[in-house]
């Protein structure tokens, strides 16, 4: 039976407005937004099909350079949309073939996305807000806070700008994590509609069970998105096995506490029959004790056999004053959780030479933008 420290809970977290720029991004339209808005404008909607081609798999830089339009519809696409919303600061490459971008939107705000090269295939981490406002305690996402939500076309913009670099060695997007700045479960709209685009056939027609998105505990969400009946892989960052530790890393927390999370998971589970994935980032002397590993056992053995387990040493930041656990204690606390039968594994490090940790190339800019 799950015990935990009761904590008052707080008022859920105010509901952001959606981003509405000036102009819609040419990848914030679904087919079907196409096909209307084609039709709004006395067009056939074959043309929707067309557009898609070349937005998803011709992957042009242009509207001009969608030949098989008509110059009319060409120009009043030009009029009518922003083609590309995305402009690269600064990009760093890791020995281990990582590589990381430091995007300008057309706002001037800067968001990271991440291209992680893996055995089997090309892993791209997406961001789906400026900013954060969760507050976890170890994380350089939140620093500077939120400053507002991404559309779905920013975040489709980040897979395209990644395909377009791995087109060169004629290599594909394989899988995306919704893993980069912000809670995807605050920008719930963006991140579906995102996420619908990417699973397209006429799209980039990535596999459902090929891309993963992570909450920080968004509770009703959670139930939400078991709703959709999707095959989109979930993952739970938890950090910590109890209450009183949790709300002192994760604020989120004291909003939604442990216990209405793990009935969340268990909603989903009981609702969708797919596994969920709870990341643990591993904190010296804070987290990653053999009494903490038994009791996050004895947490998560209620939802065996859908349980996975992903330890996650966690990375150095400067204005952050946690340290890394050491080796060691990372596989002792792995072989706590395996003793109780819950499967662990150690995440693999990439890009640490290149900061490629969630925050921190936009950190460093945003810094040098103040100096």
């Amino acid at each position: 039976m799950l015990v935990s420290t009761p904590i008052q809970p707080l008022k859920p977290l105010k509901p952001l407005q959606p981003h509405i720029p000036e102009k819609l991004s040419a990848y914030d339209l679904t087919l079907e937004e196409w096909q209307s808005w084609l039709k709004e404008n006395g067009q056939p909607s074959f043309r929707a099909g067309q557009i898609f081609d070349w937005l998803y798999v011709k992957r042009v830089g242009s509207f001009e350079e969608m030949s098989n339009l008509s110059k009319e519809l060409r120009r009043k696409l030009d009029e009518s949309f922003i083609f590309v919303s995305l402009t690269e600061i600064a990009s760093q490459q890791s020995k281990d073939g990582t590589v990381k971008f430091l995007f300008e939107l057309a706002d001037k705000n800067a968001i990271e996305t991440v291209v992680m090269k893996h055995s089997y295939g090309n892993s791209v981490c997406v961001t789906t807000q400026v900013g954060c406002r969760i507050g976890c305690t170890f994380c350089a996402s939140t620093l500077g806070g939120l400053k507002r939500n991404l559309s779905a076309g920013e975040i489709v913009a980040q897979i395209v700008k990644a395909q377009q670099l791995l087109d060169a060695t004629g290599e594909r997007v394989s899988s995306i994590v919704i893993m980069g700045i912000g809670e995807p479960f605050e920008n719930y709209d963006a991140m579906l509609k995102f996420l619908k685009l990417m699973i397209h056939e006429k799209g980039l027609n990535i596999g459902a069970r090929h891309i993963t998105v992570s909450t920080s505990g968004i509770v009703p969400n959670i139930h939400r998105f078991a709703d959709e009946n999707m095959q989109i892989n979930l993952a739970i960052s938890i950090h910590a096995p109890n209450d009183e530790l949790r709300s002192k890393l994760m604020p989120v927390n004291r909003r939604y506490p442990f216990a209405e999370l793990i009935e969340a998971c268990k909603y989903y589970l009981h609702t969708t029959g797919r596994r969920i994935t709870f990341e643990y980032a591993l904190m010296g002397g804070v987290n990653d004790k053999a009494e903490h590993a038994q009791e996050l056992a004895v947490v998560l053995k209620e939802m065996l056999p859908l349980v996975h387990v992903n330890l996650i040493p966690v990375n150095f930041v400067m204005e952050r004053d946690f340290k890394r656990t050491e080796r060691d204690d990372i596989f002792a606390f792995q072989r706590i959780l395996e003793k109780h039968n819950i499967p662990a594994t150690i995440r693999r490090e990439q890009g640490s030479d290149i900061a490629a940790a969630c925050g921190q190339l936009r950190a460093k800019h945003m810094e040098s933008q103040v100096r």
